[in-house]
């Protein structure tokens, strides 16, 4: 009986996985939709602190007031990104001399020809490739920007009846009571969280520009959005952040000047340092209850299923699974596991 049990587990879990690997273009928008509203929602109750406005403009106003300015905001953030993304894709060619002199340089002086070991180990490399499958990848995620937006509005639309329907399917007060409070422990958890996230990249971006515009990096706008996109993946993210922007100082000088490169690698990494060591601990403190090895766990895991967005919803998926698998008693001894510390909320059947 035992091994049917754990023999129904790996099925389930086989499927499961199946299913967020092929239905990928149908969840993530939806996935990335459901994000969108809980920034949609934060701003809306920082709106609300003010009491003229909470209790004189209607809750669809603030909504709509909401969903514009976010609109707006990423419809500028993204016709600066694509121009900059244009422009680093036509100035690729010059970036591949400036690659082969640094090669030549390092061959003469060292004696180490490290594009022909490159190219044994990894193959042939190509600048001009990798930048056509950059575009190719900031034009799948527009592509996908249509679904997630109709994913929003439905999501929107539902808000304010998805209470009333709870209470239709859980028509015991205890039950509805239970669920409810599960709700809100995850909405208080995950807006936490991508509120100080998105914060903390904010400011980490803000002066990474700041820096690689006085050193007189190239596309300083285009590296500071990945420096705050690749903020949101834990661990590894901070310092892919830092190297990338300091081996583009590195190409665009052809090796004739290492200042741009030692100075980016410095203040760029200086700042992942000061905000990830100091400022993230004590604005996020220990609210998620998730324990460092889950979390490198969890980053490989939906990084291989969805790639780099799995990397960067890791951590707020794993938050999720932990509140709903503490609530749930055959499942509760797995949130003990992936908590940090061991402790979760206790079912109500146990006090």
């Amino acid at each position: 009986m035992k091994l049917q049990k754990i023999g129904l587990t790996f099925f389930i879990i086989f499927c499961v996985l199946a299913l967020l690997v092929f239905a990928k273009s149908i969840i993530l928008p939806l996935i990335l939709a459901i994000f969108l509203w809980f920034i949609i929602k934060e701003v809306r109750d920082y709106m609300d602190r003010a009491n003229w406005i909470k209790e004189k403009i209607p809750r669809w106003v603030k909504t709509l007031i909401a969903s514009i300015s976010m609109i707006l905001i990423l419809g500028l953030i993204s016709n600066l990104l694509v121009s900059n993304a244009t422009g680093l894709y036509n100035s690729l060619p010059n970036y591949e001399m400036n690659l082969k002199k640094i090669d030549v340089k390092i061959a003469s002086e060292f004696g180490i020809d490290i594009g022909e070991n490159f190219k044994n180990f990894s193959g042939e490399m190509n600048l001009s490739a990798i930048g056509r499958n950059l575009i190719d990848s900031i034009s799948e995620v527009f592509s996908s920007a249509f679904m997630i937006l109709l994913y929003l509005i439905f999501i929107l639309l539902e808000e304010t009846s998805f209470l009333n329907k709870l209470k239709a399917i859980y028509k015991k007060p205890n039950e509805f009571e239970e669920v409810n409070e599960l709700l809100i422990q995850i909405d208080k958890s995950l807006s936490k969280y991508l509120s100080i996230k998105t914060l903390l990249s904010f400011i980490t971006a803000l002066a990474s520009y700041i820096v690689l515009r006085i050193i007189g990096i190239d596309f300083a706008f285009f590296w500071a959005f990945f420096i705050f996109i690749l903020n949101f993946i834990p661990s590894i993210g901070s310092l892919i952040a830092t190297l990338f922007p300091a081996l583009m100082a590195l190409i665009q000088y052809g090796g004739t000047d290492f200042t741009p490169f030692i100075l980016v690698l410095i203040f760029v990494g200086l700042i992942q340092v000061i905000v990830g060591n100091f400022l993230e601990p004590k604005l996020m403190g220990n609210s998620l209850n998730i324990s460092s090895l889950v979390v490198i766990l969890s980053l490989a895991v939906w990084g291989a299923i969805w790639g780099i967005i799995g990397m960067i919803l890791s951590v707020p998926i794993t938050v999720m699974m932990i509140l709903i698998f503490s609530k749930i008693k055959g499942t509760r001894d797995v949130a003990i596991l992936l908590s940090e510390k061991g402790e979760i909320i206790p079912l109500d059947s146990d006090e």
